[in-house]
């Protein structure tokens, strides 16, 4: 009953929508979130093409069903499944969604720096992140994803292993640089394939990460 309800109001708003992305009368909204990958996260903001109260009702009724895991108010996720249940994607994946739809961008900070970067085997109990959007905090089950607000500085560098680095050391610290994160940074700049972008980002860096990282780029 409620169902169909939704599907008249979907009816009845289909012609009064703008934003047509999809030939909706090919591909019901439950198939194309059912044929959607694994690992996914959407939101609900990305089926305009369909009256909102009907998208709400079909998300919430996938959710019910286990087909998707609803991650924060508007964002769900298509989990993968493996014989130890369901598995959601990575904090970082749906930062980066939440990115893209907010076209913003976003660098790990402070200790999510220097985890993503492997300098720190210590797992954040938040994930802080700077952006270019607007802050706020997003409750994702029981992990907390801060998203603060960034000077455009942060954003200068061409490659995103330099942009971690910056805010990797800076949390790290000059004085606690050691032998072994000599040699992880080292490993990280070998692996780096854009060097001509990576020289002038070195270059870019503050004057005592400069010092570090600049002789390794002829090693």
């Amino acid at each position: 009953m409620l169902l169909s309800l939704h599907l008249k109001n979907h009816q009845n708003f289909k012609g009064a929508m703008k934003s047509v992305h999809f030939d909706t009368s090919s591909s019901t909204l439950r198939q194309r979130i059912e044929t959607m990958p694994e690992d996914s996260v959407l939101f609900r903001s990305d089926f305009p093409d369909y009256h909102s109260e009907f998208v709400g009702a079909t998300l919430a009724e996938l959710t019910d069903e286990g087909i998707l895991v609803k991650l924060a108010q508007g964002i769900y996720a298509k989990p993968r499944r493996s014989k130890f249940g369901a598995v959601l994607p990575s904090v970082e994946k749906i930062v980066q969604a939440i990115s893209k739809r907010d076209n913003a961008k976003v660098i790990p900070f402070g200790m999510t720096a220097l985890n993503a970067l492997g300098l720190s085997t210590q797992v954040p109990m938040n994930y802080t992140y700077l952006t270019t959007g607007s802050e706020r905090t997003i409750c994702l089950k029981n992990q907390k994803v801060l998203l603060k607000r960034g000077v455009p500085k942060n954003f200068c560098y061409a490659t995103r292993l330099i942009s971690l680095m910056v805010q990797a050391l800076r949390a790290l610290k000059q004085e606690n640089v050691g032998q072994e994160e000599i040699q992880t940074i080292r490993s990280l700049i070998t692996r780096e394939s854009d060097k001509e972008s990576l020289t002038k980002d070195v270059d870019m860096m503050p004057a005592w990460m400069k010092r570090i990282v600049k002789p390794m780029l002829n090693d």
